[in-house]
């Protein structure tokens, strides 16, 4: 395994050591909202200390780029972390939640790993070496096409800007495939679209930190990492389209006539 996974995993172990001390416990944070339905408690802020501490310690020089500490300087990599993806499933007690951590360099994901500390699940990808869970390799589900298939995806809470275009997908996606799942952790969703667990995903509106690990994992385990409009800027405009080759072009077509003009530029 190369050393910067490892340090990833150790990485979110802390993290999720954080979390799972806290679990259960919504009535004794102090929580703070950033923004319509965003919020954030010490937890996000005590995770994110441990995952840095763990990354600073094993590469100093390295940039990051934070949910809730933001950016920091570095050299030509750079640690992309969401240190709790599913807070408010966490503050509702809803066992669906994970940290996330990616490494770039120059721009191009190197590292990704995302961890599940309830069912202590550890996924990780490196660049060109593949996609594991627990060091069992994964591949991402080999239908081929809509039909039968299970997609997830996440509800534009935060930015509601394109909700009709979105709700007009959903209902189209509804009437083609075995059924729609919204967990409420994108980067767990990711996960799973590796392991094969879902056949697809798409979501607008994420950001960086929510996929960027999936996003690698995905790639790693065969699947195509898009954005909606089938380009490549999805870590840009958060608006993702994921699965094995023949579901995600089949997502794509179906996504395609629901895209009004800012959402055509992906």
């Amino acid at each position: 395994m190369h050393p910067t996974t490892n340090i990833a995993i150790r990485a979110a172990r802390a993290g999720g050591r954080v979390l799972l001390k806290y679990f259960g416990r919504a009535d004794t944070l102090t929580i703070q909202k950033k923004g319509r339905n965003d919020f954030v408690t010490e937890v996000d802020r005590s995770a994110e200390q441990a995952i840095i501490t763990v990354l600073r310690k094993a590469y100093p020089e390295y940039g990051i780029l934070a949910e809730e500490s933001g950016e920091q300087q570095g050299n030509d990599y750079q640690w992309v972390i969401d240190p709790l993806d599913g807070t408010t499933n966490f503050l509702h007690g809803f066992p669906q939640f994970s940290v996330s951590i990616a490494l770039k360099h120059k721009g191009i994901l190197h590292t990704g790993v995302v961890y599940d500390p309830l069912r202590d699940e550890i996924f990780t990808a490196h660049k060109g070496n593949g996609a594991f869970l627990n060091e069992r390799r994964l591949r991402v589900s080999t239908r081929r096409g809509l039909d039968g298939a299970l997609i997830g995806t996440g509800f534009p809470y935060r930015d509601q800007r394109h909700i009709d275009a979105y709700l007009g997908m959903f209902k189209d996606l509804v009437l083609e495939t075995a059924g729609l799942r919204r967990p409420g952790s994108a980067a767990l969703d990711f996960a799973w679209v590796a392991a094969g667990r879902i056949d697809g995903f798409w979501e607008l509106g994420l950001s960086e930190w929510d996929f960027a690990a999936g996003a690698l994992l995905v790639q790693e385990a065969g699947g195509v990492v898009t954005d909606i409009a089938g380009g490549k800027r999805h870590l840009k405009t958060g608006n993702v389209v994921a699965g094995g080759l023949r579901v995600q072009q089949a997502l794509l077509a179906t996504l395609k006539p629901h895209l009004s003009d800012p959402l055509k530029n992906g």
